[in-house]
């Protein structure tokens, strides 16, 4: 047996796909002696080692939502931080639930999700992670990434967690849908419950959510693989920068 590795995360850089900047001060190498108190001639080659500081915030790039994001309390119990996330489940089987066919802007509903697994065909299991595949990824770069993009709903939520899923992953910018769409509703209605209801599901269940996963097209078939997302331990946050990598076992 042989073993593959598929990166399905975005890199982390300031673009026009990131809502917020991306800042970073360099201290290179030529430059790192005196921060030190030295000299170039107190180093081999004249140069000293680098450092960097980053400043972003913790939804950029490709990363894990706790149950901390989305309300003070889940299921009656203070809301965990990403630093408390349990391990098992950040590596588990995974399964991609084709959702292209679903335009930008509209609601991924319990029939979408129950037909993708149809599809499949499979048989969720406690702890399975589930990938949403959008295809919305092919806009990475630009700034209609977004924008452009499906996004989950309460009841499509809902469907997954209450059957034993933990981790939810999509290829597209945010989770729910788009921004615009789901404010417009609210405005146009009145109604508060088209703001963010797939993240504001995590206030009854507790789950996570990876956002900003790519190359899902990538992935052999939509099962046989595992799914290793394990996010920065950042105490008491809300989310946490995450590699997301597929293994696959090949004969």
């Amino acid at each position: 047996m042989s073993r593959r590795l598929i990166d399905l995360s975005v890199p982390v850089l300031d673009g026009p796909s990131e809502a917020t900047p991306v800042e970073v001060d360099l201290l290179d190498h030529a430059a790192a002696p005196a921060a030190l108190g030295l000299t170039p001639a107190d180093f081999p080659e004249g140069e000293s080692i680098s450092n960097e500081t980053v400043t972003l915030t913790t939804h950029t790039g490709t990363h894990m939502d706790a149950p901390l994001h989305y309300g003070r309390t889940s299921g009656g119990s203070p809301a965990a931080a990403i630093d408390e996330i349990p391990l098992d489940w950040c590596y588990a089987p995974g399964v991609r639930l084709d959702l292209r066919h679903i335009p930008p802007g509209v609601g991924i509903t319990a029939a979408d999700i129950e037909d993708a697994l149809a599809k499949v065909p499979h048989e969720l299991s406690p702890g399975d992670i589930a990938l949403i595949w959008t295809g919305a990824d092919q806009l990475w770069g630009t700034d209609a990434y977004r924008r452009e993009h499906p996004g989950m709903t309460r009841e499509s939520t809902a469907c997954l967690v209450e059957r034993g899923v933990k981790v939810i992953g999509i290829d597209a910018w945010g989770f729910d849908r788009p921004f615009g769409a789901m404010i417009d509703d609210y405005r146009g209605t009145g109604d508060n419950g088209f703001l963010w209801p797939a993240h504001l599901y995590g206030r009854e269940h507790a789950y996570c959510q990876l956002e900003k996963l790519a190359q899902l097209d990538r992935l052999p078939a939509a099962t046989g693989f595992t799914v290793a997302c394990f996010p920065v331990r950042l105490t008491g946050l809300g989310a946490g920068w995450t590699r997301v990598v597929a293994i696959v076992e090949e004969p």
